[in-house]
């Protein structure tokens, strides 16, 4: 097949890179282009291209031209102040590249979800792809995925003869990532390489529970998505659900049990100083996320996670610590700098990142 993946050199990007078989004549596109001679990049072709420029509809109907799929993963997820607004990206970039997709008769368009666009449901219950795309209202993540099922809704009314399917992927980590996140975390106050220290307490409230899924099976569903030409939505995630106490001995190993509210007021406050760049609406959605269940990628796909949600964040975990990364812009490894130069990173007035409200 002819494959075009927009934001190819990011974190799932990459690993789909990997996960492709040889024969497939697969094109690249991204903002930054990564290190075309490095793997997995060598394996693409590439374009640069802003998918959330006014008029980017008329370069990606070009390059989607002749193309059988498109996987459409570009996404601003915890942006910098000096990156595109992140609602230009994340709205404009997905309209043109639909509108791209329909105007070069792509038969079949895949495209990076998550169940963050779901509503809250009860706690510790697990969702199926029918639950409702409502979002959490204190996340402006949540709140793009689910304008962007609204989008894709209306696309599928419009344009029937377009197979399309969405993925709706819990946390998506992996080793390799370990700069991207360790940029929206932690910046200059929290060193990488602290993070699954034995010694580092991690606050973390008593109830909060997470799932976890790694980037090289969320490849593997969109190979396998690619391969049998599914449509749909379908859920991906470990089936383990992580607790509080489960998610501090992987990240740390000590566990302070404090309250939700001290937990966001604290992180508030780090955010508007520019000591963190993680903002509190993140916390929201870890907090209020719905589970999902991932019985129909298992039973419609024959997918099988190779990792549990623990030995996932161990993954990430050892990245960070390692200083893991890859030869793209986005997963560049994390920055050893020096005390001095956190010193002076800490300085910095005002947030560093986009709000996540």
């Amino acid at each position: 097949m002819r494959i075009v993946i927009t934001g190819a050199t990011g974190n799932v990007g990459t690993a789909l890179l990997h996960a492709l078989e040889p024969g497939h004549d697969v094109v690249g596109l991204a903002r930054r282009l990564p290190d075309t001679t490095a793997e997995p990049y060598r394996r693409a072709g590439w374009r640069a291209v802003d998918v959330g420029l006014p008029g980017a509809e008329e370069e990606l109907a070009e390059v989607f031209a002749g193309a059988d799929a498109v996987v459409h993963l570009a996404w601003a997820i915890s942006p910098v102040r000096g990156d595109p607004p992140m609602w230009r990206t994340n709205d404009h970039g997905t309209r043109n590249v639909l509108a791209a997709a329909a105007a070069a008769g792509v038969s079949h368009v895949v495209v990076a979800s998550s169940v963050a666009a779901y509503g809250p449901a009860p706690r510790w219950e697990k969702v199926t792809e029918d639950w409702p795309c409502d979002g959490i209202a204190g996340s402006a993540y949540s709140r793009g995925k689910a304008a962007l099922e609204t989008l894709l809704d209306r696309f599928e009314a419009k344009y029937p003869q377009v197979k399309v399917a969405r993925i709706r992927p819990c946390a998506i980590l992996h080793r390799d990532a370990a700069g991207e996140f360790a940029r929206w975390l932690l910046g200059p106050a929290v060193p990488a390489h602290l993070v699954g220290g034995r010694r580092l307490p991690v606050p973390l409230w008593t109830d909060l529970r997470a799932q976890v899924v790694h980037t090289t099976d969320v490849a593997e569903a969109i190979r396998l998505i690619l391969d049998r030409g599914f449509t749909g939505a379908v859920n991906l995630a470990a089936p383990q659900v992580l607790d509080a106490d489960a998610l501090a001995g992987v990240l740390g190993g000590t566990r302070l049990p404090v309250p939700k509210p001290v937990v966001q007021l604290a992180t508030r406050a780090a955010w508007l100083g520019g000591l963190l760049p993680v903002h509190p609406g993140w916390l929201e959605l870890a907090d209020r996320a719905a589970l999902a269940d991932p019985a129909l990628a298992e039973s419609a796909l024959g997918w099988q996670p190779r990792y549990d949600a623990a030995a996932a964040l161990a993954d990430l975990v050892a990245g960070l610590r390692s200083g893991a990364g890859a030869a793209s812009p986005p997963l560049a490894p994390p920055r050893r700098d020096g005390v001095l130069a956190r010193l002076r990173s800490l300085t910095r007035v005002g947030p560093s990142h986009q709000s996540q409200a």
